[in-house]
């Protein structure tokens, strides 16, 4: 009996018959190989980083309010220094006119209003021209021209009793203030604090001039 030949076209099917079609391992020798995918296996990869740790990713809030970790300090406040500085103007002023009543007073041995107004003026005139017609500062200033008057006179009656007992002025004032004082409110009358609310009246008049 005869065989049957098999057509000499057909290809052999290799490791056991399998078909080639689906199986990318049995393409013959000559056959190329199969694509790169150009798909991402992963999936969609986050944004590369950028070096700063503490960036803004993805719209997230900064920390530390928006990388400043410290906000500068605000300016001082312009209101606030010319309080101040018409402040420390009416106390030095104060004190120079203090000085220049006392020793007027204890140079003619006599006391006046006009040098007790012009304490006040000076004072007043003095703070608000440095420092601004603050309300405080005429406040200030008043109440300063009431101590460089009281102080002025006290100066004043030192010089007179320094110059009776033939010592020095810094030993009259410095120590026996307690009898200065003394001798002071036993010749106090109604003209002498009429004189120390002058100076606080032509305080606040001199602080409403300089402006």
């Amino acid at each position: 009996m005869s065989q049957p030949v098999q057509p000499p076209n057909q290809p052999q099917q290799p490791y056991g018959g399998q078909p080639a079609d689906g199986n990318p391992y049995a393409a013959g020798p000559g056959a190329s190989a199969p694509a790169a995918p150009t798909g991402n296996p992963y999936g969609d990869q986050p944004p590369a980083s950028t070096g700063n740790p503490f960036g803004n990713p993805q719209g997230q809030p900064a920390p530390f309010g928006g990388g400043a970790p410290f906000a500068p300090a605000p300016p001082a406040s312009p209101v606030r220094n010319g309080l101040a500085i018409g402040v420390l103007v009416a106390f030095g002023a104060a004190v120079v006119a203090s000085v220049l009543y006392g020793v007027l007073l204890g140079s003619i041995e006599r006391e006046f209003g006009y040098a007790a107004v012009g304490v006040g003026f000076l004072v007043g005139f003095a703070a608000a021209k440095l420092g601004g017609a603050n309300p405080v500062t005429i406040a200030a200033a008043a109440v300063f021209s009431v101590g460089a008057v009281y102080f002025g006179q006290l100066i004043g009656y030192a010089m007179v009793m320094a110059d009776a007992a033939q010592v020095s002025f810094s030993e009259v004032f410095l120590d026996h203030f307690d009898t200065v004082t003394r001798v002071w409110k036993e010749d106090a009358d109604f003209m002498r604090y009429l004189f120390i609310a002058l100076g606080a009246i032509a305080a606040i008049g001199g602080a409403k001039k300089a402006n």
